[in-house]
């Protein structure tokens, strides 16, 4: 598979979860947009942390990108905060959540659709803040994600983002869901070459985005290359889960651009 056919593979899937009705596809509550219109609000980079608020740069009238973020979540709630909010991702369903709930909530954003690794759309220096949860390990390159957001960021900008420790994809998976933890795969981890060929048909077939997992130095160092600043560092996990018993397996990280 190519890069365009993986971006329309990963696309089609998220379509799908929205009508499964996927965790990361279910759109906030009035109740939550409610709260964050009185200054209540807290979002999700990783699976159960919330962001600590310090993190954030003044929401009023800032230029906020949630990237790769679609899904009717952290985009209305920044919204709603006071932020001028664009929404961009691959899933025509995913912004689709994310119209609704402007519509229903009466708040102002914009969704535009496309590849996180291009954001040739966007003019330099266009955000003060870039909100990225954990979606780049639908991308089989992050590299290009993390020189674009300082691209499109200002001088000052902020780019919080959450990622998989790769850790999470060394075992097997089937095994590792019932508490058996048998080192399978290589790192850097992907769908199109870690499994077989049987596997990976399944996967396919039951319309399931194909994933990868990158490396810290890809991650953190990554940023580190693109001209970021590390300011922040949590780490998470996702609840219910064997391998939780021993690491965590979900990062956070707070950047910021200091040079235009």
């Amino acid at each position: 598979m190519n890069p365009h056919e993986i971006r329309r593979h990963n696309a089609q899937a998220w379509d799908k979860a929205v009508k499964r009705g996927s965790r990361w596809t279910k759109p906030v509550s009035p109740e939550a947009v409610a709260a964050a219109r009185r200054g209540e609000w807290q979002i999700l980079l990783t699976p159960s942390r919330p962001v600590p608020r310090a993190w954030f740069p003044p929401l009023e009238g800032a230029d906020v990108l949630c990237l790769a973020g679609g899904g009717g979540q952290q985009g209305p709630i920044l919204a709603a905060a006071g932020a001028c909010v664009t929404v961009f991702d691959n899933s025509p369903q995913q912004l689709a959540q994310d119209r609704f709930v402007a519509r229903r909530e009466g708040l102002t954003l914009t969704t535009v659709e496309g590849d996180m690794c291009d954001l040739s759309v966007f003019e330099d220096a266009s955000f003060d803040l870039i909100v990225h949860p954990t979606s780049n390990l639908f991308t089989p390159d992050v590299r290009p994600v993390w020189r674009e957001a300082h691209r499109v960021l200002r001088k000052g900008g902020v780019l919080l983002a959450g990622f998989c420790n790769p850790v999470l994809y060394l075992f097997d998976q089937e095994l590792a869901d019932q508490g058996v933890f048998q080192v399978r795969h290589r790192l850097p981890y992907s769908d199109l070459t870690s499994l077989s060929e049987a596997e990976r048909s399944v996967y396919i077939a039951e319309g399931q985005p194909l994933e990868f997992g990158h490396t810290l130095t890809d991650q953190i160092g990554g940023q580190l290359d693109a001209g970021f600043v590390l300011t922040g560092f949590y780490e998470d996990v996702w609840p219910g889960t064997p391998l939780n018993e021993f690491t965590p397996t979900y990062i956070a990280t707070r950047s910021v651009k200091l040079s235009g």
